[in-house]
């Protein structure tokens, strides 16, 4: 008798397979009606292939049927990744990077006689510092009789959102949020400056590709001959197109913050060594949420200390600058993550279960929010109750800085709206913490007026 697990709710849509967890561990299932594809996908040399190359995600082949299920053939164990992220919390380089790593496994797929059958960004996870393809399903054998059938969801999941913030020079991650599946072609057609039917590359995959998707073809059950050069030209095509989109780089009122920061007398490295003292003191301490991370100062801080951090900030260039900048060092225990603490990512999906929320997601053991709670419930109108109440259900410790009325910075926020803010005092702001926390360590940072705190969740 098999040990109770449980189905993963947002592993349904594959009849090849599907993900449970059981005993704290994932594991992925694989079908008896995939057997034949997934035996040529292993036996080929194109898995191993993949995971020699750090595209996918490796795993281990379990001959035990731990669900009982009569269709099942194989159960897989992947490498556990951390942390689930979705592509509405990613910065734009994020998404563009995941959206050529698609095509790079495609194109190795090809030459092994596989190919990739879906391109959702739900595929692809951050693990070890770099984005990695996590399903081990979705490879195929390649028929060159059929087109690939994963093209339009390419287009709309990846294409879509990345040529509309291009153009509009907007951050629009949102819209992934509002089209979890992709922004269809039609949309993203209406929304697209007229000249970009001038680029043979956007006219054929946005444009001509929405008109025809639209017809109703009688002929659709006709199979059309789609060589692989064919496709080889189409894969190159697509890599041209964003290879050439670029981020919204405008300045932000907080991409240039910590260069204002360290201006302010001794201020940014008395923090920091307040900070190293506190977090080095926290031995039993392995992860970390770094909330308003900005541009990631305190987040490589606390990787620093050998702790897997993920960093969150709302405004997407300050992320997508961090991104950039971790791409390619040694910070494989930082994840960058566009995050708005006043609005974090919702459940989603089907019965509001097929995503799980942000809050839900990240249990770490450390929380770190600087220079933030005048953010929230200043500039957010958010009482520090309520504060206090999201950031309990994140960590087991605490380190935030209490930033006072008078901080120059909260004058100008104070500026062009009314003062209602009387509770917003250190004393009020101690005694809606410590509903939740209980208060270990608490000092001024340098000359600056504000004061830190260690708080540790009361259970």
């Amino acid at each position: 008798m098999p040990t109770p697990y449980h189905h993963h709710t947002s592993s349904y849509r594959d009849p090849s397979g599907f993900i449970f967890e059981k005993e704290g561990i994932i594991y992925r299932q694989v079908n008896q009606v995939f057997k034949e594809d997934f035996d040529f996908f292993t036996s080929s040399g194109c898995c191993e292939n993949l995971i020699k190359k750090g595209l996918l995600i490796p795993h281990e082949i379990i001959e035990e049927n731990y669900t009982g299920q009569k269709d099942y053939y194989k159960t897989l164990r992947p490498d556990q990744v951390p942390f689930i992220s979705y592509a509405y919390e990613w910065s734009f380089d994020m998404l563009k990077d995941a959206a050529l790593l698609t095509l790079q496994l495609l194109k190795e797929s090809l030459s092994y006689g596989l190919i990739l059958k879906d391109a959702t960004p739900f595929n692809i996870q951050w693990y070890k510092g770099k984005l990695i393809f996590i399903d081990s399903l979705s490879f195929e054998k390649y028929d060159e009789q059929k087109p690939w059938i994963a093209y339009r969801q390419f287009c709309e999941c990846f294409l879509s959102p990345l040529l509309l913030m291009h153009y509009t020079k907007q951050p629009l991650q949102q819209l992934l949020l509002a089209y979890p599946e992709g922004i269809p072609l039609p949309i993203t057609k209406s929304l697209l400056p007229g000249k970009t039917k001038l680029s043979l590359h956007i006219y054929l995959h946005i444009h001509l590709h929405a008109k025809i998707s639209s017809k109703n073809n009688s002929n659709s059950s006709r199979q059309a001959h789609f060589s692989k050069q064919k496709l080889l030209n189409l894969i190159s095509s697509l890599e041209t197109i964003l290879h050439k989109v670029k981020a919204p780089a405008q300045q932000t009122t907080w991409s240039e913050y910590y260069d204002e920061a360290s201006q302010r007398n001794n201020y940014l490295e008395e923090k920091k060594k307040l900070m190293n003292d506190w977090v080095g003191s926290l031995t039993s301490v392995k992860t970390a949420a770094d909330l308003g991370a900005n541009d990631g100062v305190f987040s490589k801080l606390l990787a620093g200390h050998n702790i897997a951090t993920i960093a969150t900030d709302f405004d997407p260039l300050c992320i997508n600058n961090l991104y950039k900048e971790i791409k390619d060092t040694n910070f494989s225990g930082l994840q960058p993550m566009i995050i708005d603490l006043s609005n974090p990512s919702p459940a989603i999906g089907v019965n509001n279960t097929e995503r799980t929320s942000f809050i839900d997601r990240i249990q770490v053991n450390l929380a770190t929010a600087l220079a933030l709670i005048h953010h929230l419930a200043i500039g957010k109108n958010i009482p520090f109750e309520k504060v206090a109440d999201m950031f309990s259900k994140i960590s087991d410790y605490l380190i935030i800085e209490f930033v006072p009325k008078e901080d120059e910075k909260v004058q100008l926020m104070l500026q062009n709206k009314e003062d209602i803010y009387t509770a917003y005092t250190e004393e009020n702001f101690e005694k809606s913490f410590e509903t939740y926390y209980t208060i270990q360590r608490k000092e001024k940072v340098g000359s600056s007026g504000r004061t830190l705190f260690l708080m540790k969740r009361n259970y």
